[in-house]
Formats: structure tokens, sequence, C-alpha cells
């Protein structure tokens, strides 16, 4: 049989370096359906339950890989399903390319069934590069440069296939005027800043007395190249949400996370140095960075684009973090005083002591801040945690210490719901000799979880390490938002909107072959832990928690104090719950926890 378009694609695709798609089949891409199952033996194709699914594990491949991930999704309705997963990818600036199926070339523009404008509805979340295939010549070149931009800009590319042109036979292009002719590859050769920029840069940060830094994704490949920045400066180092395994949370200079979900070491570090470095990181809350002219700055990002842009910073160097952070270094001054240090390390010990007695205070039934303590010291070396929107995000943010080696990601900036379980899957492709743990809210486990469960039970036999473990917070509400209605806006809980049913998610895990276990009991948490990440398959641990207990933020403004008592004082259905755990949690801030060892 002789190759087609859709043929060639594949074989092109392995030519870059693709193993794994993932992806929904549909008529509209029953060409590129039956040309993969030709070549399974080295692309390995990925049946999510839900297309947007699937682009929430592409872009999951390519944070815990580094490499493009690869989706797919048919015409018309498969095509608009996509596109959150891809705007996910987007703004946490990671590499997919997605390819996605057209009508019939004859009958666009006709009202046929399936037939949308696709070229206009992926514009801006694949505006890197979208472009539609109308002949089998042209298909050569829309893969490679799909490809290649994707991989050099770390954005969403897109390439549209009308599933005519996929069954064509394919045609290389010819060599004469009106034809291009691509190859595959790319070098991806670190940028580094010239000498004079670097010094600039080294004159701010010596001149420094306190000097902060904050880390983000663009640091994760940079472990050992800021902490050594940070110990010849004498800096504290914090962390933007994307960027919690950049820097392990032993040590006695990392003060975890910033921001709502941060620490208040965190704060403490801000607020009071002198000098900034940023570095990977696009933070968007800068009423959590240093009040404009406390501090002198420096930033440094691979996206020019990405600089000045949420602190004014003196020196703005476009670079890769770990190899402007490796040529900065011999420029940098050894800080002699280490006084900043001891403050640094003395706040880190105070909000650690916090965090304990806030999770340790009780609830009806859990405390769900307990939870992610209890797993804490549990983690296994090397897993990889994902997180979902919501309250799980603020406890896996402030609760879980990482060690060097650990991988973990959330839905950044776009912070969509139903993201962990499909980042877990595809961390669990990525790397199937690695245990992974996802923390999920119950309205998300309801909104697309307990879908992808079947998809955990589909695979499940293909990964090396069995650990794959999914814990819901099932607190039968839209916690995270209840507490947002009452803080921001002063409105009490309006149960119409927040209630959701409680699901016997771990019996749902058992009834498709998985394993589960209900949890009521707080002395039963870690023992649940423990079982869960011993098991033999994946493990559904069903957390019943309390919805009242507040993810304090670790600095309250008055504005926030008011609509939060204007909401209670409204009628909340939860006034009393409320008002006991609020004082819970701030009491056991301020004693000591209880030693449950």
């Amino acid at each position: 049989m002789a190759e087609t378009v859709a043929d060639f694609i594949w074989q092109r695709l392995q030519e870059w370096g693709v193993r794994r798609v993932y992806g929904y089949p549909g008529d509209g891409i029953g060409g590129l359906i039956g040309a993969l199952s030709r070549v399974e033996d080295s692309i390995e194709f990925v049946q999510a339950r839900h297309e947007e699914m699937a682009g929430l594990m592409a872009c999951a491949e390519a944070k815990f890989t580094g490499e493009v991930g690869i989706c797919i999704a048919t015409s018309g309705p498969g095509a608009i399903h996509l596109l959150n997963g891809l705007y996910d990818a987007k703004l946490d600036h990671q590499p997919v390319l997605a390819l996605v199926g057209q009508q019939a070339r004859t009958v666009l523009g006709a009202h046929y069934q399936q037939d949308l404008d696709l070229q206009t509805l992926f514009k801006d979340v694949a505006g890197a590069y979208v472009e539609t295939a109308s002949t089998p010549e042209q298909v050569r070149h829309l893969i490679d440069r799909a490809y290649r931009i994707a991989k050099a800009e770390r954005r969403v590319t897109c390439v549209i296939l009308p599933n005519d042109l996929q069954a064509e036979p394919m045609v290389q292009p010819a060599r004469e005027h009106g034809m291009t002719h691509s190859g595959v590859g790319i070098e991806m050769s670190p940028v580094v800043p010239d000498a004079e920029a670097l010094g600039r840069a080294a004159e701010v940060l010596n001149a420094g007395e306190r000097v902060a830094i904050l880390v983000g994704a663009g640091a994760l490949g940079a472990t050992d190249e800021v902490i050594a920045v940070a110990e010849r400066l004498g800096a504290g180092v914090a962390k933007a949400l994307l960027g919690k395994a950049a820097v392990p949370d032993d040590l006695p200079f990392c003060t975890g996370s910033i921001g709502l979900l941060g620490t208040k070491a965190s704060w403490d570090l801000m607020t009071e140095c002198d000098t900034l470095l940023m570095v990977g990181s696009s933070f968007p809350y800068t009423e959590f960075l240093p009040k404009e002219g406390q501090a002198r700055g420096v930033q440094i990002d691979l996206d020019a684009g990405m600089l000045g842009l949420r602190y004014p910073m003196e020196v703005n160097l476009v670079g890769d973090a770990a190899a402007t952070l490796a040529a900065l270094l011999p420029f940098l001054d050894e800080k002699t005083d280490r006084s900043w240090r001891d403050t640094i390390a003395s706040n880190i010990e105070e909000s650690r002591r916090q965090l304990a007695g806030m999770a340790a205070a009780p609830a009806q039934p859990i405390n769900p801040q307990r939870v992610a303590a209890e797993l804490s010291p549990r983690l296994p070396d090397r897993c990889i945690v994902t997180a979902d929107s919501g309250t799980t995000t603020v406890w896996y943010a402030r609760d879980l210490a990482f060690r060097r080696g650990m991988m973990g990601s959330v839905s950044g900036t776009l912070a969509t719901m139903g993201c962990a379980v499909p980042y877990a899957i595809a961390a669990k492709f990525a790397h199937p000799n690695r245990p992974v743990i996802a923390l999920v809210g119950d309205g998300a486990m309801q909104m697309n979880g307990l879908a992808e469960l079947i998809t955990i039970a589909k695979y499940r036999d293909r990964w090396a390490d069995p650990r794959l473990v999914v814990m819901v917070l099932n607190n039968r509400d839209l916690a995270y938002v209840t507490w947002e209605e009452r803080v921001q806006s002063g409105d009490p809980k309006w149960e119409s909107s927040q209630s959701l049913p409680d699901v016997p998610y771990a019996e749902f895990a058992k009834s498709i072959g998985l394993d589960g276990l209900r949890v009521e009991d707080p002395d039963e948490i870690g023992p649940a832990w423990d079982r869960a990440l011993a098991a033999d398959r994946p493990f559904v641990l069903d957390m019943v928690t309390d919805p009242n207990v507040p993810p304090l933020p670790p600095h309250i403004t008055l504005k926030q104090a008011r609509h939060f008592m204007g909401a209670l004082v409204r009628g909340d259905p939860d006034t009393g719950s409320v008002l006991a755990n609020t004082a819970r949690e701030i009491v056991g801030s301020i004693l000591p926890s209880k030693d449950k060892s």
C-alpha cells in the first residue's frame, strides 16, 4: 500500500523523537488513527476519556519531560474540547503540538456537518504557529515548522488536517519554484547574557545587604546554580507555585511558597529584603513582592516579554536560568555578614511551627491540612506530585516539603479545575518507574477525575511501578470558591452553587479493578497513606474533610477581614463551624503542635 499523508506525518514525528500521543478518535482524524495503528510499536497512542484531558496530558508530558507534548483531536466538537488543555499549556509556557482533524476540503465553507473555522478558533491558543494543510507537498514543512517552533519557543502550535487529505498518497515537494524543502532537527544552545550585562547585575546584587531570590518554573533545571548563588549572597529563596520543585524545602534558607498560597517566611522575606533576584518566574501577585522602591532588582528569564513585568528591575537579563546563574556566579562577592541569613532561618522555623500547629487543629471530621502534613514525610523518593486547582493547591504549596529529585506541577496560570488526574496519568507514562500522587478536590474529581480513573484502569499494567495514588478531599463543597466569596466579595456561602453530592470515590475505584479506602478518622490518615503507597495497583483515598478549615493567606488585609465578617453577619449557613475552625487555625499557628510521632 502506498504511503499516505497520515503515514508520513507519524514517520516524520518519529524522526523528531515523538514516542507518545494523547487523544481520542473520530472520523475527522480517521486517516491519522489508521496510520498510527501501523506504527504503534514506535509511537504509543494514549486514549483519554475526553479531548480536554488529552490536551492536559500533553501539557503535563511537556512539564515532566521537557519535550514537546503531542495531542490529537477530531474535527468540530473534538477540536473545541481540546482548547482548555492547550490554553493550560500556553499560559504555563509549555511546548505542545496539536494535530486537529477537519472536514473534507470540498465541503469547507458549505455549512457542512462539523465545518468550523478552525484556523480562527486556534489562532489565539496556538498563535505561535497554526496552519491548515491543503496539499500533500505542504505537509512536510507544516509538521517540521510546528514542531520546531513549539520546541524552541516553548509554545503551543497546531496543524489542521482535512480528513480527505490524510488518506491521499504522500507526495514530496518538487525541486521547483513555489516549493519549500524543510528538515528535521534543532540544537538548543542555552542563551547567556554577555559579561557587561552580568557585571551590571552583579553590581546590584553585591550592593544588597538583604537579598531575596524568587524562583519559578524557569529555574526547575537550575537547582544547583540557584543554591550556589543563594549561598554566595547569603540570600533566602522563595518559590512561585510552578517552581516548587526548583529548590529542596529542607534547605535552611528556602522559605517555601509565596503568595496567597505561601508561607509567612516568604512574606517576611519579601517585605524585609533590600534586593530582589527573580529567576524564571512570572508570579503575578505583585502585592506579595517588595513595595516599589523598597528593593533593587535583577531578573533572569528566557522570555524577554516577561522581564520587568511584575517589578521595576534595574537589570533585566535574557537568558537560560542555569547557564546565566553559572556565568553570573564569578561576578558575585561572598557575603560575610550572615545576620540576614540568621533572620531567614528563624522565620522559616517559625513558619514550619505555625503550619504544624494549623495542621494539628481539630476539625469535623478531618482537617485537610493534616492530610497533606501526614503525606509530607511519607513522600517517596523521586515521586511526582500533581495538584488540582482549589484548596488542594494551598495544601500542596504550603504543607508538602519537596526533597531533591522530586517533581510536581499544577495548572499554574490558567488554574483550570480537573488537571491533577490527567497530569498524573501523563506523569506515569513519562516516568513509569516513579511513584505518582494526585491531590484532587471533590469538585474536580466529579468534573472529570472519575472518568479518568477509567483511563488509569485501562493502562495500569503498562507501568513498572504500580504506585499511582489519587487522594480526594471529599468536603462536599467547592471550598476554595466558597472562601473566595466570603473574603473577596463578603458574600455568605450559597448552598445551591457550592454544595456537592457525597460520592463513594474509593468504592468506584474498586468497581473498576483499582483499590481504595474511605477515611473519616483523623488518626487513620497516616496509616491510610502507608497503605496506598504500598499498594500493588493504583489507589484512591477518599478523605472526608471539613470544608470550613480556612486556607488563610500569610497576610490578611483589613478589607479581607471586613468582607469575611460581613459574609458571616449576612447569614452564612456554616457560620459556627467557620468561626470555630478559623479560631483553631489561628490558635494552632501560635501554640506549639503536639508531636504525633
